[in-house]
């Protein structure tokens, strides 16, 4: 029998200090999550190097970390450091990048419905916009009045190559609501005009979608927008468009540990459908967000209960829906590994039992695994569930009023003594939170009461 693969093990080790701690308690601590700080380090260094490899200048690239993926202000603070940009999609994700350190020339702002009020700051700022559509570009503008934009200003295109295998992710099918569709008649001719009306407008975005979506529909999606890139610097007989902002998206290998695709392989894939990206001199701005935190992230939640009905064990845990959204309402496009350990935090071996994984919120489809092979799972274990660095506990479901986790950064030193650091406290699920209003009782005197009922 195999041993653990050397990511497993770690996370097992970290799982036993963060119990030994006292961050994993029965009582107090049922639910916890831990960011790998020193992977994401890796991570981000591999992101460097993949395109380094082919860009002719290290000052080419722009790596814009999606905010979205993991908005805890501390975990950007880190990306930051690592010599991330970042992309975010509303004002909020906006105010936790710049609480976070970065500049704004090295943030991005894409949305589809941003307001008068966040594109007059982000230009203030000098935050580089990403417009969806015409009525946004004539809203930019305006709020420029003649002037030059601080800020790089491009347009998202929807190249409409096609769709993943999750249509929920996928943004360049032929009825997206993101950017403008190249292929729709007479589209492709406006859109040429606002780049001969638009002296500011310099960069063309595009994103083919995430997880699900095979390497070659995202090249081809890129090629499409280098395709309109050059056909608009040889319609306006000038070199308008400098810079293509690729998007991010590249999918997540959750089956196990092994990291598939690579950034390697991605730009291998860029290099056969598109070479004019590196070999045009445009510069690049990437987008990835879930690539770079899911495989450097794992929740470790206590078993509650066990029991069994109709047949099948269940063990009851405090991990659901709160912390895995997604994979509890789309169980077939989100499936999540489970790893079973011992209340000291040791991985059980052994043989294994069939048995469904639930959550803690009160209704039927609150499961994180159905039917699956595990160890037999008791009261006072521990689940682990791998690669959610990504979208799960740093975007929690307030359902049941369930609290938000604690979040600890974890480091590992030359010695390997394991560090943690709080990235987010915990919430008390007994306190109130601080806007929620006092409860005011109205009584109204008896003989209002009295004309009322007569």
């Amino acid at each position: 029998m195999n041993g653990p693969t050397p990511a497993a093990a770690r996370r097992e080790r970290i799982l036993r200090e963060a119990v030994r701690q006292g961050l994993l308690d029965p009582e107090q601590s049922l639910l916890a999550a831990f960011v790998d700080l020193d992977g994401v380090t890796a991570t981000v260094g591999s992101l460097h190097r993949a395109f380094g490899r082919v860009l002719p200048a290290p000052g080419l690239v722009l790596h814009a970390f999606a905010a979205k993926a993991n908005c805890l202000v501390p975990v950007l603070a880190e990306l930051a450091r690592d010599g991330m940009g970042c992309e975010v999609a509303t004002a909020g994700e906006l105010a936790r990048a710049l609480a976070a350190g970065f500049p704004p020339d090295r943030i991005v702002f894409d949305s589809p419905a941003k307001t008068r009020g966040e594109l007059d700051r982000a230009l203030a700022l000098g935050v580089a916009v990403n417009a969806d559509n015409f009525q946004e570009l004539s809203r930019i503008d305006r709020a420029l009045a003649g002037r030059r934009p601080r800020s790089n200003i491009g347009v998202r295109v929807n190249s409409q190559v096609g769709s993943g295998t999750i249509a929920a992710m996928s943004t360049a099918s032929t009825t997206s609501k993101f950017g403008v569709p190249l292929s729709d008649p007479g589209t492709r001719r406006q859109l040429l005009r606002a780049f001969r009306d638009y002296p500011w407008l310099t960069w063309v975005h595009t994103h083919a979608g995430s997880q699900g979506c095979p390497l070659d529909l995202m090249a081809r999606g890129v090629a499409q927008a280098v395709e309109f890139a050059e056909e608009v610097n040889a319609s306006l007989g000038e070199r308008r468009v400098v810079g293509i902002d690729i998007g991010g998206g590249l999918p997540v290998n959750f089956a196990d540990d092994e990291i598939d695709p690579t950034f390697d392989t991605y730009v291998e894939y860029l290099g056969t459908h598109v070479p004019a990206l590196f070999e045009r001199g445009y510069q690049v701005v990437t987008e990835f967000g879930r690539s770079v935190l899911a495989k450097n992230g794992f929740m470790a939640a206590y078993v509650e209960y066990t029991k069994s009905a109709g047949g099948r064990p269940i063990a009851v845990t405090h991990a659901g829906v709160q912390v895995a959204t997604r994979t509890v309402f789309n169980p077939e496009a989100w499936p999540v590994r489970i790893e079973a350990h011992d209340a000291s935090g040791a991985a059980k071996r052994g043989r294994s039992l069939r048995q469904d994984v639930a959550g803690p919120a009160c209704f039927a489809g609150d499961l994180l695994a159905r039917d699956r092979a595990l160890p037999p799972l008791e009261p006072g274990d521990i689940i682990v569930v791998p690669d959610t660095g990504a979208y799960y506990f740093s975007t929690p479901f307030h359902y049941n009023s369930l609290p938000e986790p604690a979040v600890h950064g974890v480091r590992v030193g030359e010695d390997g003594r394991i560090a943690f650091t709080l990235l987010r406290p915990a919430q008390d699920a007994w306190a109130l939170p601080d806007h929620a209003p006092e409860v005011t009782v109205i009584r109204r005197p008896v003989d209002v009461v009295d004309r009322a009922a007569r």
